[in-house]
């Protein structure tokens, strides 16, 4: 004869919760990573905890002891025990229950045994939004009535330190057509002192015409010793070869990538230089400098841009240091008179990596200052993740880009 099945322990007595403060002060007394483990187990527990009670708060229309659930037909009916895993391991809990026996947990599954991560995944999706722990104890507060406090948020976040190590050491592919590199600027404590620092990241258009951010780093100030180990540790990570890079003048890269990748072509921001320029012009003529500007860099060929030139230093003879860069970094503004308008229009602009950091931008303007480096990596790195997912169709017209550069560098891209 089969044994009966084993009926879930019920108790009409409701879970312990644990306060935003008893968590910030329990905190401080932890002692050894395993101390840690075992409370932020504790923590989720008593954070899924909340989150039932609410959802069935939900189910049923009415809170606990209002007057409103009388006759209503349906009430809170004891729990059941249930042991799920969690993210931070076995968890035990007491799953709220309806008398009418329909109440389906959405953060766990009736009959599942492992949770959702919705409230992790909500709590890290606000995160890279760039909301602030301030907002995101607001919202949560207001959905499921959770208290989520800063060192909360600072946790469940921390556990993503894993998969950015992950990430930024990832296999990379052994070619990328185009590649731009660019920085942005944030505050961050170094040893107690608030210093200046710069996230750099490098953007690529991969062989299939997708934009791809092969890693981010953190830095006070650059130069040929910073680009060299940047660019090493992208060879060693598999990168054998860079068709054309674009830069914004940015000090020691020329000298870095010419001993890296010897054979890249160096593509400099057209863009920053007219903007450079502009510093040394008046404003009233400004428009007309533009205008004579513009006949550098459309030219047909590089000879005709190079004519351009000499024809405009005659014509602005006045103004000698608007147009001295241009002169001085003639070879690495000129790599985008070789091709046709749709490789110049992506190669004459670091635009597209410019782009991404005033997006990184907006996500981290809440935060004014970062504690450590890691800080600052962990957000732009949900920001990148959380902008990459719009990232699923080639640029325009790649087909067409993809053709010359095979013809403009042969041998050198590999379609297998």
């Amino acid at each position: 004869m089969s044994s009966m099945p084993s009926v879930p322990a019920v108790s009409s007595r409701p879970p312990r919760r644990v306060s935003a403060e008893e968590f910030d002060a329990r905190m401080k007394g932890i002692k050894s990573v395993e101390d840690a483990h075992a409370f932020i187990r504790e923590m989720m527990g008593s954070t899924l905890q909340t989150v039932l009670e609410a959802e069935l708060t939900d189910h049923l229309g009415y809170d606990k002891h209002d007057n409103e659930g009388d006759g209503s037909g349906n009430s809170r009916n004891g729990y059941s025990e249930k042991t799920v895993e969690t993210s931070l391991g076995k968890t035990v809990l007491a799953v709220p229950r309806d008398r009418e026996g329909m109440f389906e947990p959405r953060i766990i599954p009736k009959h599942g045994r492992k949770t959702t991560n919705e409230l992790e995944d909500k709590i890290i999706a606000m995160y890279a939004q760039g909301m602030t722990t301030r907002d995101i104890h607001a919202h949560m507060q207001d959905i499921y009535g959770v208290d989520v406090s800063a060192t909360m948020v600072s946790t469940i976040t921390d556990k993503l330190e894993p998969q950015i190590r992950e990430w930024r050491e990832r296999p990379l592919e052994t070619m990328y057509p185009i590649v731009y590199l660019d920085g942005i600027r944030f505050k961050v404590r170094d040893n107690g002192k608030m210093m200046n620092k710069c996230a750099y990241s490098v953007l690529a258009l991969n062989i299939e015409g997708k934009k791809e951010v092969l890693g981010l780093w953190v830095a006070q100030s650059e130069g040929a010793k910073f680009w060299m180990e940047v660019l090493n540790e992208l060879k060693n990570r598999g990168v054998e070869d860079i068709l054309i890079c674009c830069v914004d003048g940015l000090t020691g890269f020329n000298e870095a990538i010419e001993a890296v990748f010897p054979q890249t072509n160096i593509q400099r921001c057209i863009v920053h230089l007219i903007r450079s320029s502009l510093k040394f012009i008046p404003h009233k003529l400004k428009d007309k400098f533009c205008h004579d500007l513009k006949q550098i860099y459309t030219a047909p060929t590089e000879e005709a841009g190079l004519q351009a030139l000499m024809d405009m230093k005659e014509a602005w003879k006045d103004h000698p240091a608007a147009l001295q860069a241009w002169e001085q970094f003639w070879p690495d503004l000129s790599t985008f008179f070789i091709f046709s308008q749709p490789v110049r229009r992506i190669i004459y602009t670091t635009n597209a990596v410019e782009s991404l950091h005033r997006q990184l931008r907006k996500i981290t303007k809440t935060t004014s200052t970062f504690p450590h480096d890691e800080d600052l990596i962990k957000l732009l790195y949900l920001g990148v993740w959380n902008i990459s997912k719009r990232w699923t169709a080639p640029i325009t017209r790649w087909s067409e880009i993809l053709a010359q550069l095979t013809i403009q560098f042969p041998n050198r891209i590999n379609f297998s």
